[in-house]
């Protein structure tokens, strides 16, 4: 590997595999949904992926946050891991699934948009393009996977109001990163989330009494590899690029989870779905796609202090 790049390469693979563990939730949510209330499967999925990430804080030796960090990680653990994992199970019980697609994924937009607000990230004409592609890409796959039930109001609210969540835990996780690790801003955020979904404890000890083994299994699994690895993974390259392009990649996962449903579960998408998923796809190449000029403006890796 060209040493150069190594630190970019690494950032790519961290954003990678982010995008193919977040896919698989929803595989796994669809299990575990069927015996967990909203409340209760995001506290069951926050303490195990909580006490991973405690067990790699210990081995890693890795201390609390510095106090510079504490207020990104506060706001970022209360909206992304606390309101939005409770909200989102919830939305997704009200809706079908093209309108959760079509008001869910305003989320990167909305990174975009307060990351340059907030943060001062540029918005490059070729992030912008590749948004609106991806973005379509999403609403085709939701639309072409919907099974024609209706839509609440109520839940066109939820959903909204995950998405409103994830783009500002988003945009106050970034500053966090400029001086916590990864993995601390991760645990101490999945920490916070916990605290806040202790009130479903009864209903999670009540539901997971009855539960088949197969729906816990799953709710564990999506603690330990979407929550405690592809948090902290996500964490990591965030640290090395700005908030919309993060977010942008995110529009990767429709198409990965038409993929692995395929594989997986035998469901065989239509043409309709397989245009949406390369329209997300070759939405986000263009997204992260940079100009000569541009790259060439940047600063070479080696030159940044890209301890982990």
């Amino acid at each position: 590997m060209n040493t150069a790049r190594r630190p970019e390469l690494l950032a790519a693979g961290a954003a990678g595999f982010t995008v193919l563990a977040w896919a698989s939730a929803f595989v796994s949510i669809r299990s575990a949904g069927g015996a967990y209330s909203p409340g209760a499967l995001a506290l069951g999925r926050l303490l195990a992926g909580a006490l991973v990430l405690g067990v790699l804080c210990a081995v890693r030796r890795e201390g609390w946050p510095p106090r510079a960090a504490r207020r990104g990680i506060a706001v970022s653990g209360a909206l992304w891991f606390g309101v939005y994992m409770v909200v989102l199970n919830w939305g997704e019980q009200q809706v079908d699934a093209g309108t959760a697609a079509l008001v869910v994924n305003i989320g990167p937009l909305l990174i975009a948009l307060l990351s340059a607000r907030f943060l001062g990230d540029a918005l490059p004409p070729r992030l912008l393009a590749g948004m609106a592609v991806s973005f379509a890409g999403a609403v085709t796959v939701g639309l072409s996977m919907s099974g024609g039930g209706g839509s609440s109001l109520l839940g066109v609210v939820l959903c909204l109001v995950a998405a409103v969540a994830y783009a500002g835990g988003v945009v106050a996780q970034k500053p966090a990163l400029g001086h916590a690790s990864a993995l601390q801003v991760t645990a101490f955020g999945c920490a916070v989330g916990a605290v806040l979904c202790l009130p479903f404890a009864g209903q999670l000890v009540r539901e997971a009494a009855k539960a088949p083994a197969s729906a816990t299994l799953n709710m564990v699994y999506l603690g330990v590899v979407p929550t405690a690895l592809a948090f902290t993974t996500w964490a990591y390259a965030l640290a090395r690029t700005t908030a919309g392009r993060m977010g942008a990649t995110t529009y990767a996962v429709p198409a990965v989870v038409v993929l692995m449903s395929w594989l997986a579960l035998g469901e065989v998408p239509g043409l309709l779905t397989l245009a949406g998923g390369a329209l997300c796809l070759a939405g986000v190449a263009v997204s992260r796609s940079r100009t000569r000029r541009a790259a060439a403006a940047e600063p070479r890796p080696e030159e940044e202090d890209v301890s982990a």
